[in-house]
């Protein structure tokens, strides 16, 4: 459904994000992206949806396609009529409109104007707790309802394929996990593909069903989330997870950070 190929991106003409990803995400399915902060997975998500211009970035070089057609260079709003929307780091809710006039704008380039308030009903019904908090500004909602509202907004323009950047930042655990059980049940009965970035590695491979790990700009490693969540490397860098009673000696790190290397 989506691919990217040998994709490069810099900053301001000078600063290299992004050092030949690749990766794909096949039609129905939720993909992860994990790494550091720092890495280049928010570059990755704007490169897709468009974003990058309006912060000096730019595809320097290689394709991103999405259902074969090229996406670098076009524009975002035309990137949303295609069927692509993101839902950015930070949530970024407007926050002096209310619920529901935020879940309109995420209409707007909609022409089946018929249909948005069934849409709404069907949002309403993954986050119930949007319900009260229609006529509310978005400004005085908790942190919890305006990710469900950020990701609810995106769900208006009806898309194929949507872009999820930290969508449990900030957020306690019961929410957390309430938030990914809504992100599965909308990939199972919207048939909506998924790229997740997300720094809570253990949701992630247990939502996703593929994983990619990126370090400085670079794809490291990537395979199902079974056999992530299985790798020793993974376990005990991601997850904390570590064999017991072991201790990681200095030269241990800098054997796997100097291997991490090689894999790029």
């Amino acid at each position: 459904m989506l691919e990217m190929d040998n994709v490069e991106i810099t900053y301001n003409d000078v600063i290299l994000a992004v050092k030949g990803v690749s990766l794909r995400v096949p039609e129905g399915r939720i993909v992860t992206l994990l790494g550091a902060n720092g890495a280049g997975k928010s570059t990755v998500l704007k490169s897709i949806s468009g974003l990058l211009k309006s912060q000096e970035g730019e595809i320097e070089g290689g394709n991103i396609t999405f259902f074969r057609k090229r996406l670098n260079g076009v524009s975002p709003e035309k990137i949303v009529r295609m069927g692509i929307s993101q839902v950015p780091e930070g949530r970024r809710v407007f926050q002096d409109l209310t619920c529901q006039e935020n879940l309109r704008v995420g209409s707007f380039t909609r022409r089946d104007r018929l249909r948005v308030k069934t849409d709404m009903d069907k949002v309403l019904g993954y986050f119930p707790a949007l319900k009260k908090a229609l006529p509310v500004k978005a400004g005085y909602l908790s942190g919890g309802e305006q990710q469900m509202l950020a990701i609810g907004r995106a769900l208006m323009s009806r898309p194929k394929f949507l872009l999820l950047d930290e969508p449990s930042l900030g957020l306690a655990p019961l929410l957390v996990k309430e938030i990914f059980a809504i992100i599965g049940t909308i990939n199972r009965e919207d048939a909506i593909s998924v790229l997740l970035v997300e720094q809570n590695a253990n949701i992630a491979l247990q939502t996703a069903s593929h994983g990619y790990i990126m370090e400085n700009g670079r794809i490291v490693m990537d395979d199902p989330c079974e056999r992530l969540r299985q790798n020793e490397d993974v376990m005990e860098f991601y997850l904390g997870i570590t064999a017991e009673g072991s201790i990681k000696s200095f030269a241990d790190v800098k054997h796997y950070k100097r291997r991490k290397r090689w894999l790029s």
